[in-house]
């Protein structure tokens, strides 16, 4: 996307057309609905026969389908209202790039529905212990997303009559379909197969339901920060670039926090959830306490040094894979910025994850609930003055992000302690301290190294690929030993989580 459109006004408006579907798919399918399903399908599977909780998953993919069906209807006919209001400044001086963004977001609208079930249908699986394929059901969607969006813009738009931009967004509403579809088989191999059911008294589904109000409203603070953000985005005038660049350098940007996010803080956060659910199911409160201590410990080990890395590295990241042809060199720097103020909030925004559902298996939303409608304030605030009066721009924006992420895991792991009577605090407390000091001493050796590297060869493609092999390994090398020095517990979880898997194949293949 980076190469062929760049940080111009047509891949500003399809931020923004993805945008407003993607914050619907958190805030109802891997947001509320997944917190509350999850938790209530394994009390289920744990407490009644498999058939019940068959009924209750067909139940609840039915209401997703009328409800959310509905919602994406109404977000199609509602677009040109309500996208000209979150683009003010862009309909008052551009209005052909606010009529742009109208249109792809009617185009990627069902993308909602269709993830909203392939959200469903990954909760069932990773109750049911499955793992592996809806893990991997978001790159059917990455990858069939991109390849369809080429072949519908570039290859066979000019007989569709369709422009590139808008072909990719049809592509992104076919990778939903195969993110769905791709998990299908193995839901039938675990016995569940959709079947209509209607049963609104179900007490199952109202309580699902009711789990979901507060969640709705306590997820929803994410999304009308990132709305605040988006607002602040459109306005921001750069003395370059105008009008065009911030909203898609804080996308380009998000998307490397996307990556160790995905990888460490929702993976673990999505393994966690059935364990404490079934520990919260049985009343085994030490146990619960003990599986949330080492996911969060695992969380810092593996997203601290990951802030580290991409805040020092980050010229060199985004350069090598974004910069060329319509991406400029100016575009990499400031993409590279924005990344920096990202990642300080990595951890906190990765914690977020895996504490937010431990409160809904204890069967209390309304915390999460306050603690998010604080961060609008917040936010808010910190936008406003960081864009308007600090002049910091869309990297004032990364900024709040980052600050608001920090202040919700504080109040939630606060919360959270008192209520459980104590998570292992000094246990965590020295595992972060731990993990602090070795990311130090990995960022002093990483800074040293892409400095030398960058000095000898120069700003070039190649002295960035050049400073990534060399820097990121021997980074790594030095996080591990240092690591393993100062006697930190969870590198040997995560060592044994990734190398039991690699053990095993290489016996195999012996």
């Amino acid at each position: 996307m980076s190469r062929l459109f760049g940080a111009g006004s047509s891949y500003d408006a399809f931020v923004i057309g993805f945008r407003i579907p993607n914050l619907t798919r958190d805030l109802f399918a891997e947001g509320a609905l997944s917190s509350a399903f999850v938790p209530t399908f394994v009390e289920y599977l744990h407490t009644k026969d498999k058939k019940e909780a068959a009924h209750l998953a067909n139940l609840v993919a039915t209401a997703i389908i009328l409800m959310v069906g509905g919602l994406c209807l109404a977000g199609i006919l509602l677009s040109p209202w309500f996208v000209p209001m979150l683009t003010k400044t862009w309909a008052a001086r551009e209005p052909g790039k606010a009529a742009l963004a109208v249109l792809l977001t009617q185009i990627m609208f069902p993308f909602l529905l269709l993830v909203a079930l392939a959200a469903q249908a990954m909760g069932i699986l990773n109750s049911c212990g499955q793992f592996a394929v809806p893990a991997l059901s978001s790159t059917w969607f990455n990858v069939g997303s991109v390849a369809s969006g080429l072949a519908l813009g570039f290859w066979m738009g000019p007989w569709l009559g369709i422009t590139p931009i808008e072909g990719m967004a049809y592509g992104v509403v076919i990778g939903g379909a195969l993110q769905l579809v791709c998990q299908v088989p193995s839901l039938w191999r675990q016995g569940f197969n959709f079947r209509p059911a209607f049963d609104f008294n179900h007490p199952g589904l109202r309580h699902i339901f009711k789990l979901m109000g507060p969640a709705i409203i306590g997820n929803a603070s994410v999304q009308v920060n990132v709305l605040v953000n988006t607002f602040f985005a459109t306005s921001i005038n750069d003395p370059v670039r105008g009008l065009d660049g911030a909203t898609a350098w804080l996308q380009y940007a998000f998307r490397f926090m996307q990556l160790p996010l995905g990888l460490f803080g929702v993976a673990i956060a999505t393994a966690t959830l059935p364990a404490i659910g079934k520990s919260a199911a049985s009343g085994d409160i030490e146990e619960f306490r003990e599986t949330l201590a080492r996911s969060l410990g695992l969380v810092f080990l593996l997203t601290v040094p990951s802030s580290v890395g991409l805040m020092i590295l980050g010229p060199s990241i985004v350069g090598a894979i974004y910069e060329g042809r319509r991406f400029q060199a100016y575009d990499t720097h400031q993409t590279a910025v924005a990344l920096a103020y990202y990642a300080i909030g990595l951890a906190g925004y990765s914690a977020v994850k895996v504490l937010t559902p431990a409160f809904y298996a204890l069967k209390d939303s309304r915390t999460p609930m306050v603690t998010s409608l604080l961060s609008i304030a917040i936010n808010a605030g910190m936008a406003w003055t960081l864009v308007r009066y600090a002049g910091l721009g869309h990297a004032g924006l990364a900024l709040s992000t980052s600050c608001v992420a920090l202040f919700s895991f504080l109040v939630l792991f606060w919360d959270l302690k008192v209520k459980l009577g104590g998570i292992h605090g000094r246990r965590l407390a020295r595992t972060t301290l731990r993990v602090s000091m070795a990311s130090v001493a990995m960022g002093l050796v990483v800074w040293l190294s892409s400095k030398g590297i960058t000095h000898v060869l120069g700003a070039g493609t190649m002295a960035r690929l050049v400073d990534l092999g060399v820097s990121i390994p021997l980074g790594l090398g030095v996080l591990y030993w240092t690591a393993r020095s100062l006697k930190i517990e969870e590198l040997e979880m995560a060592t044994r989580a990734l190398g039991g898997p690699i053990a095993r194949r290489l016996s195999s293949l012996r």
